[in-house]
């Protein structure tokens, strides 16, 4: 009965351990990057999952849905980060790591900056952690953007590219 166990034990230590490892571009929503130097010399780098549409509608079927804190892309907390204090739409944020989620809603979006970058999804966030929050106005694409995309202009723009939802907020720095 030990030798079961100690066999059992070692299986499942080994699953963990490859599942850990995967190469994380194989997941049905692939690791992303984007990165942009501002005018000031502030470099701002989002990395995040790529969540895709499939034929399913945002808001119901698939998040973000209304009210809810979402981590604004797939798999672990989308993460921001900036070498210098920034604005974010006005109100300041210290240089640093971040996780990124979002509130949806028709109007008005929440954009959450919270100070543990490192976790997964939006099972653990606590909003006591939050360091900045700011509310933003979403907009209809001019495209279909079948996989979720941030982009990141030279003038600092950030816009979240979702099926025909476009969220922007101004990043100064």
């Amino acid at each position: 009965m030990r030798s079961f166990l100690f066999t059992a034990l070692a299986i499942v230590t080994t699953m963990v351990a490859s599942a850990q490892d995967q190469d994380k571009s194989k997941r049905p929503s692939p690791p992303a990057t984007v990165t942009q130097a501002l005018a000031g010399g502030t470099e701002v780098t989002i990395n995040y999952s790529q969540p895709s549409v499939k034929g399913r509608t945002i808001g119901k079927d698939l998040e973000p849905k209304a009210g809810e804190v979402w981590r604004t892309g797939a798999n672990e907390a989308t993460t921001f980060e900036v070498t210098k204090d920034v604005k974010i739409e006005g109100k300041t944020l210290p240089a640093g790591k971040y996780s990124l989620f979002s509130i949806a809603g028709t109007n008005e979006w929440t954009i959450i900056f919270n100070k543990t970058w490192n976790q997964w999804g939006a099972y653990k966030y606590k909003q006591d952690e939050d360091a900045l929050r700011v509310k933003v106005k979403p907009g209809k694409a001019a495209q279909f953007a079948e996989k979720m995309t941030f982009t990141i202009d030279e003038k600092g723009t950030v816009t979240i590219w979702w099926g025909n939802l476009q969220v922007p907020f101004k990043v100064q720095g």
